[in-house]
């Protein structure tokens, strides 16, 4: 069931409601369903408690805080860096391996309002869960496979593939048949290693455009006290862009 509309108490804190036929219930009261129903975007509705909060249709980003988690996802600042590196368009075919919870899947196929995104993984449990969440965003040009990617991609003609797996190196040559001429093939790995066996292993036909990692580091600013967070995001994975070429 997918989110129909947000609510927010002062200091922030979100509540998302799923169903307009029932009450809203929170740590600060229930808010009526009929309430809930009649109110239009930015009103301010009251608990039964009198607490405020007000109310907004939610957007793709309030629903992706929402996704649920198995293994670890990409993080939004790697996610940013594959669409503005590839120059993603609104139509392309995207071949996504492996899905874990579907998190980049999801955020690739929400921005791809005439393409589609296949995405793959090898174990029976994350692809359950990667339906589960497109679902909730209710994505309707995605589809989620159980496959090996090692043994080859299912679809060709991709305008983008992108590599979450332990052996990438592996999957470069059955990439390769399934891009375009000029296609993108992305991969994210954890480690130095890796990255260094994927590069390694390029064919000619694949061009190695660059290998980078972001560090994130958020500000906090109260008043005149500003200062970096104490828990930055620093290390999360390794990207290495490569096209093909030929």
């Amino acid at each position: 069931m997918s989110v129909k509309k947000v609510l927010v108490a002062k200091g922030g804190r979100k509540f998302y409601v799923k169903d307009l036929d029932a009450d809203m219930h929170t740590q600060f009261g229930f808010v009526s369903s009929k309430d809930m129903q009649n109110a239009k975007d930015g009103e301010i509705l009251k608990t039964n408690t009198g607490k405020e909060m007000a109310i907004f249709t939610p957007s793709f980003m309030d629903v992706y805080e929402k996704i649920k988690r198995s293994a670890q996802i990409i993080p939004l600042k790697d996610i940013g860096l594959i669409i503005s590196e590839t120059g993603m368009s609104s139509d392309w075919k995207v071949l996504d391996s492996g899905s874990g919870s579907g998190a980049l899947a999801c955020f690739l196929a929400h921005l791809l309002p005439k393409g589609k995104v296949y995405t793959y993984d090898i174990r029976e449990d994350h692809a359950l869960l990667c339906q589960k969440n497109i679902e909730l965003f209710s994505l309707k040009n995605i589809t989620c496979t159980v496959h090996d990617v090692y043994t080859g991609f299912p679809e060709k003609n991709a305008d983008l593939i992108t590599l979450d797996l332990p052996e990438p190196w592996l999957a470069i040559n059955h990439a390769k048949d399934s891009l375009k001429i000029g296609g993108f093939l992305v991969s994210y790995s954890p480690s130095v290693p890796q990255m260094a066996d994927f590069v390694n292993s390029l064919p000619q036909e694949m061009s190695h455009i660059k290998s980078l990692e972001i560090i994130q580091r958020e500000w906090e600013i109260v008043g005149r006290k500003v200062r970096p967070v104490t828990a930055a995001i620093g290390h999360s994975g390794f990207l290495t862009f490569v096209r093909r070429i030929s």
